[in-house]
């Protein structure tokens, strides 16, 4: 969990400092912040492939709970109303996971990643005298089967998009 902790924060660092410096606004400033407007728009698209042409059958939107667990892997959905669970991983090039990162961090949509962000930033103003846990995430999700896996076990799984996101906070 720290790993998967610390992978989310080294992430945002990473977006923070590839930020263009704001300065005097001239041609040459007009210009880097045309090309730094290009380069975030083919930023903000996966890494990792998830919904492939290949699986593009197998996705399927669905209504649940995201949580951070102890084990493997890490992030866990729950789809409301059913029984079942599934493990959420990297991508189709990435499964089964081959390293720790694999399991432990998987890639995740953008405004998934943000509302993680959004909420570590509340805590930390809040100034809670608690450990900061991950929030749970309830949200529509698409999500691509990796491993349709057996009747009764957890089910690997992308994460595609996601949308009508709600992270229940768990500090005052």
């Amino acid at each position: 969990m720290l790993l998967a902790m610390a992978a989310l924060f080294t992430a945002s660092v990473v977006r923070e400092s590839q930020a263009p410096a704001m300065g005097q606004a001239g041609p040459a400033s007009q210009d880097q912040s045309k090309n730094s407007a290009k380069a975030s728009a083919k930023t903000s698209r996966r890494k990792i492939p998830c919904k492939t042409p290949e699986n593009a059958s197998l996705c399927y939107w669905t209504h649940g709970r995201l949580r951070v667990y102890n084990g493997n892997p890490s992030g866990r959905i729950w789809q409301v109303g059913t029984r079942l669970l599934l493990g959420v991983f990297n991508g189709p090039s990435h499964f089964p996971p081959r390293t720790i990162a694999d399991d432990e961090s998987p890639e995740l949509p953008m405004n998934l990643e943000r509302a993680y962000e959004t909420d570590y930033r509340n805590w930390k103003r809040s100034k809670a005298d608690t450990d900061y846990e991950f929030p749970t995430i309830f949200a529509d999700f698409e999500v691509c089967v990796l491993d349709p896996g057996k009747q009764g076990e957890m089910r690997a799984v992308c994460v595609e998009s996601a949308k009508n996101i709600f992270a229940q906070k768990s500090y005052q």
